[in-house]
């Protein structure tokens, strides 16, 4: 976010708030409100995008992985615990001794 800042108030002469808003928007991948009037800011603002976006990506998935893992890992088990229940539930009891007349 401090190089997008800094190339877009020496690229393009915007304000630090006007470069901040602008960032946050290309990091967020919102689509910035405003577009650089030169050809440096604007190659500069289209590399920034594919750096800015993969960065927030990369930094979601740091932080909330885990938490989607475990969520993901209790949900699987859960599923497990609730089809040994149905098998339970569906298949014959085994209580009383097959006879000949349960085969025919």
């Amino acid at each position: 976010m401090i190089v997008g800042i800094e190339g877009m108030v020496l690229l393009e002469r915007w304000s630090y708030v006007d470069a901040f808003y602008f960032m946050s928007l290309i990091a967020t991948s919102q689509g910035p409100t405003r577009s650089p009037s030169t050809a440096g800011g604007m190659v500069f603002a289209s590399a920034m995008a594919f750096v800015s976006v993969g960065a927030t990506i990369s930094s979601i998935a740091f932080i909330f992985g885990p938490l989607f893992g475990t969520l993901f890992k209790e949900g699987i088990d859960y599923l497990g615990k609730e089809e040994r229940k149905v098998k339970e539930r569906v298949s014959p009891k085994q209580d009383r001794p097959v006879t000949p007349q349960d085969k025919e």
